[in-house]
């Protein structure tokens, strides 16, 4: 019996049967180009699972007559690339080019990145690596700067069907029911791995009927898209955080509904929603705040079911209420001065006068007790380092709360 997984098996050869990234490898673009005039150069291919990044590495490396390495981010280490690079000389001896596959590049640290920039610079190997992750976040800059960097996107519903129907012959199996293939494609998530992994689980179960309700009871336990780790997770999120920071309920209901759908922790949400009370509404609505942590708390108290309504239902007040980004700009702002004054002393008025030598020197003298003063609000009195002077960091918006408590700061910043 052929052990070959069927992915392996339907893995195309060359560009001609390679499914997808047109926009990178359509006629006359440069990968193409390269890759069919034997001019390659370092790259990385950053894209999600199942996008071809690894077929694609393939195909290059079958373009060449020479030395085609791969090395595995989570199996292998500087070590293991050592050994190639020692290979890599002897084909050089021999006139002969060395390409390296390198997957999930990512995962190697900075300083294992860095063990491949002299063999690049040197044109002993022309690196090809792969990742699911944003190489801005995870790739040393220098590698950066010596790679093209190339974004493979997840293939469309055209391209799934046309891989579908290369593996439905392939078993010798038939789905005459469309919305039983369509339920096939959304399950790959545009993902082409996944999609002939279910072909193959279809195949291997012998269904009496290949119709969507027994295609439905395959894929019940069908694992999702959503991983914690990985760039999907934080594109996921963004999106919700920018649908309740742009008062769109029913954005972050989708992408809330999305996330837990794809397995996410409700709580991670919740974080986030206190991360947007405090910094996309502020003083605006500061029962943001508030209604986020209760919604928090009600989920750890009575669980999924009713927590995720309880994490809902903050994500809709958010959405809704008045929008202010004035204390995260004015604390910011607050943060650049401190670390560019760290060095000025606190005004001797502000400063407390414990013992007499304290206070001869000055310590506290000048200063005025608030609730001495009219209406509690020494009006006047400076509270920042002499050599800074005043500083106004916090300007509230004409939203929601802020707008009384604009009212209250002009009389509060009036000098007396």
């Amino acid at each position: 019996m052929n052990q070959t997984p069927l992915a392996e098996i339907l893995r195309p050869k060359n560009l001609d049967e390679f499914y997808g990234q047109s926009h990178i490898l359509g006629d006359g673009k440069a990968l193409t180009q390269a890759i069919n005039n034997n001019k390659l150069h370092s790259m990385i291919l950053w894209g999600p699972s199942g996008s071809g990044k690894t077929t694609l590495a393939r195909i290059i490396a079958s373009q060449i007559n020479g030395y085609f390495a791969e090395l595995s981010a989570v199996l292998g280490g500087v070590k293991e690339l050592r050994s190639i690079v020692e290979n890599a000389k002897k084909f050089e001896q021999i006139g002969k080019q060395t390409i390296l596959f390198v997957d999930e590049i990512h995962r190697f640290n900075k300083a294992q990145q860095d063990a491949f920039l002299p063999h690049i610079e040197s044109g002993l190997i022309i690196l090809v690596g792969a990742t699911t992750e944003n190489p801005s976040f995870e790739l040393n800059s220098a590698l950066l700067s010596r790679s093209s960097v190339y974004i493979l996107n997840p293939l469309n519903y055209k391209e799934l069907d046309q891989i579908l129907s290369k593996a439905l012959k392939h078993e010798s199996l038939e789905i005459s029911d469309d919305k039983a293939k369509m339920q096939i494609i959304n399950a790959s998530s545009g993902d082409a791995r996944r999609l002939i992994n279910i072909i193959e689980q279809i195949s291997m179960a012998n269904l009496n009927s290949l119709d969507i309700e027994s295609i439905d009871q395959l894929l019940q336990d069908k694992i999702s898209s959503f991983d914690k780790n990985g760039d999907i997770y934080y594109q996921q999120l963004s999106a919700f955080h920018k649908s309740v920071r742009g008062s769109s309920p029913d954005g972050a209901l989708y992408w809330m509904a999305r996330m837990l759908v794809g397995g996410c922790d409700a709580k991670v949400i919740a974080r986030r929603l206190l991360a947007i009370a405090s910094e996309d509404i502020g003083n605006a609505d500061p029962r943001a705040l508030e209604i986020t942590l209760n919604a928090w708390d009600i989920y750890n108290r009575v669980g999924a079911k009713e927590g995720d309504r309880a994490i809902a239902q903050a994500a809709v007040y958010c959405a809704v209420a008045p929008k202010s980004n004035a204390i995260y700009k004015a604390f910011s702002e607050a943060m650049d001065d401190a670390k560019n004054s760290l060095d000025l002393a606190v005004p001797k008025h502000l400063c407390n006068s414990n013992t007499a030598i304290m206070s001869d020197i000055g310590f506290g003298k000048g200063y005025r007790y608030a609730h001495d003063e009219p209406g509690a609000i020494a009006l006047g009195q400076n509270y920042f380092p002499t050599e800074l002077g005043e500083k106004e960091y916090y300007l509230p918006t004409d939203r929601g709360l802020e707008i009384k408590i604009s009212e209250k700061l002009k009389h509060l910043r009036q000098k007396q």
